[in-house]
């Protein structure tokens, strides 16, 4: 059923910015799990009306399509690209950013971002650890590449899990102890002040971060982080047909998380350079060909050169108008997918003599009152 985020926060569908903060602040204010009386089930639904309507890109995409629209464009391998979700630094070809999806945080986060402390849902929320970060970079290939399809390799440097730790940051055989701040709980509570009130908050544990053990002994190779920078070459495959400014994913292939958590994936961008022959257009190809007069004339057999490599010959039937293209069945850019070919069209061109002779003149004339 469509979530109507409006009629959660109460407003109009023309509300302003500084409408929808305030109605969200009413709502926080009566809705927080630690208040008296509150609904953490309603929290967390005006708390996510709230992240779609507050962002200008994300409004205009749930008015068009409804609260379906953070589900477009996530399937695996290749994908068409959804605006540019890579925001972050670039180093050495590559950007960096976060896990691309809907995802909004936990409820937790999600009220720290506003309020300024935690949601105290205990140490499940604090001690989740995070994701890696995505990466992504642009491969450039030539158009016989596209047609035929090519395999590529990419070398980079990345955060990778530490190989000594498993990426856990600490030597488990030497065991953990209790943390000494949080009596293991992994949280502690906090008594902040808002422009709500006072709130009695629990909150990770800023010392063991929510997970009520210290390690004995962190991991010198990582320096307890889990994760070392490392040169990386991976290979993957570019398929027949992949048009320009398509989308690889590489899965696990990008920044290592923390801690153990999953690695990001690595978001290949296709460019598909100039040719000098052809052009392309979707599946078709084009091409321009000059021609004499007399091989118009004569039906002669005209070479055209063809992505696959070689030349064919073709023929330029009887009444053909020379100002429309002359269209060449399945020698264009393979459908993705393996769905068949597109087609060749030839665009002729063709000159005057500089000269003519008598003699050429009068065969001329006599071709014209046979014409």
């Amino acid at each position: 059923m469509k979530k109507d985020y409006y009629q959660i926060l109460g407003v109009n569908k023309d509300a302003s910015s500084e409408q929808l903060k305030d109605a969200y602040r009413k709502l926080a204010h009566k809705h927080h799990p630690d208040k008296s009386g509150g609904d953490e089930k309603k929290f967390k639904e005006m708390n996510e009306a709230y992240q779609i309507l507050s962002n200008k890109e994300k409004r205009a995409q749930y008015d068009q399509f409804g609260d379906s629209f953070s589900n477009m464009g996530q399937g695996g391998g290749y994908s068409h690209s959804q605006g540019n979700p890579f925001a972050g630094f670039d180093f050495g070809g590559f950007s960096q950013g976060n896990s691309m999806g809907g995802d909004f945080g936990d409820l937790g986060d999600i009220f720290e971002t506003f309020f300024g402390g935690g949601s105290g849902r205990g140490r499940s929320s604090a001690s989740r650890k995070r994701r890696g970060a995505d990466l992504e970079t642009l491969q450039e290939i030539s158009l016989e590449d596209a047609f035929m399809g090519a395999n590529k390799e990419l070398t980079f440097h990345v955060s990778v899990k530490c190989k000594t730790c498993s990426g856990l940051g600490h030597m488990e055989k030497e065991g953990s102890e209790k943390c000494s701040t949080c009596d293991g709980r992994g949280e502690v509570k906090e008594i902040k002040k808002t422009f709500f009130g006072q709130f009695a908050q629990v909150r990770a544990c800023p010392k063991c971060e929510g997970a009520g053990q210290i390690p004995k002994k962190a991991c010198k190779e990582c320096s307890g982080s889990g994760k070392i920078k490392e040169r990386k070459t991976i290979g993957f495959f570019i398929a027949p047909g992949i048009n320009d400014g398509q989308i690889i994913k590489i899965a696990g292939a990008g920044e290592a998380g923390e801690k153990g958590a999953e690695s990001g994936d690595l978001y290949v961008r296709i460019k598909i350079l100039p040719h000098p022959v052809f052009q392309r257009k979707e599946n078709g190809l084009y091409i321009k060909r000059e021609v004499g007069l007399t091989d118009l004339l004569l039906n002669k057999k005209i070479e055209i050169p063809v992505i696959s490599g070689g030349k064919i010959n073709i023929e330029i039937p009887e009444g053909f108008y020379i100002q429309e293209k002359l269209i060449v069945p399945n020698e264009g850019m393979p459908k993705f997918e393996g769905r068949g070919r597109g087609n060749l069209y030839v665009e002729f061109k063709t000159k005057t003599p500089k000269k003519l002779s008598s003699k050429a003149k009068k065969f001329l004339e006599d071709l014209e009152k046979e014409l």
